[in-house]
């Protein structure tokens, strides 16, 4: 599904300010993967979330996503087949538009709507009512409401809704529960298992929680100085411990994990 060739991207390049945020970084995405991404910060996650995004285009190296080459895509055109939460459950939405206008905007991406996102056909008004009970948070009975009056997590679960209501090729989360409170991150964590298993999303999702990275997905992968450092499979996972993925991280970046937010997750 995603094939990620000799990835490079420097930042202020020949300034004191220089940042090597990818190191010539190789990565295969099967069809059907649900991956998540560990390490410290400024080890390139959400840099390589930006280059498949489209944000910015990489200094060298390839993006093949579903055998086409993207790599001098602009976003707009990704984004039709690309999904992104943000840890920010600001971003994504439209806060003055109702949660109904919301999902009209975002179901623009289906190939056979044309029309205006404010022409809401009584069909496509059943079935946005229909997908937010899945949400199981009672937003199917505020369709009218606006966005920007919803907690954080209703209004990333929204925003999980949006971005997948038209399944993409490929799902982005850069730490969406990280924002939130616990039983609201329980919560969208839930969701978003229930979605990608249901649609058969490629998944690709960063956390800072050690057990989450473990117990998530079927491969684990950690990052350090803009490379992958190591990758884990499903059957691997299921012998390693918090413990020994913190050596494993040390003997791949000869160095110690100093993330707190990390560290304070393996307890």
């Amino acid at each position: 599904m995603l094939e990620i060739q000799n990835l490079c991207k420097v930042f202020n390049p020949g300034t004191i300010n220089e940042k090597t945020a990818l190191n010539n970084l190789n990565l295969t995405v099967n069809d059907g993967d649900f991956i998540t991404i560990l390490g410290s910060n400024g080890a390139g996650k959400s840099t390589l979330f930006n280059a498949i995004a489209g944000v910015f285009l990489a200094d060298s190296g390839k993006i093949i996503l579903d055998g086409e080459n993207i790599t001098f895509q602009p976003d707009y055109k990704r984004s039709k087949y690309i999904g992104r939460l943000f840890q920010d459950p600001l971003k994504g939405t439209a806060p003055h538009m109702t949660i109904e206008e919301n999902l009209a905007l975002a179901y623009l991406r289906a190939e056979k709507r044309t029309d205006s996102f404010s022409r809401i056909s009584r069909k496509e008004h059943e079935m946005f009512r229909e997908q937010l009970k899945l949400l199981e948070m009672g937003l199917e009975d505020r369709m009218n409401t606006q966005v920007g009056t919803l907690s954080g997590g209703q209004r990333q679960a929204l925003t999980l809704l949006m971005a997948t209501i038209v399944p993409p090729k490929l799902l982005l989360l850069d730490e969406h529960t990280a924002a939130l409170d616990p039983a609201a991150a329980d919560k969208i964590t839930d969701l978003t298992k229930e979605i990608v298993v249901r649609n058969q999303t490629t998944c690709l999702m960063i956390t800072h929680n050690l057990h989450q990275a473990l117990r998530t997905g079927n491969r684990t992968l950690m990052m350090s100085d803009g490379r992958i450092i190591l990758d884990l499979n499903d059957e691997e996972r299921r012998t390693t411990t918090v413990d020994e993925l913190l050596k494993r991280f040390k003997e791949g970046a000869s160095q110690e994990l100093d993330d707190d937010r990390i560290l304070l997750s393996s307890d």
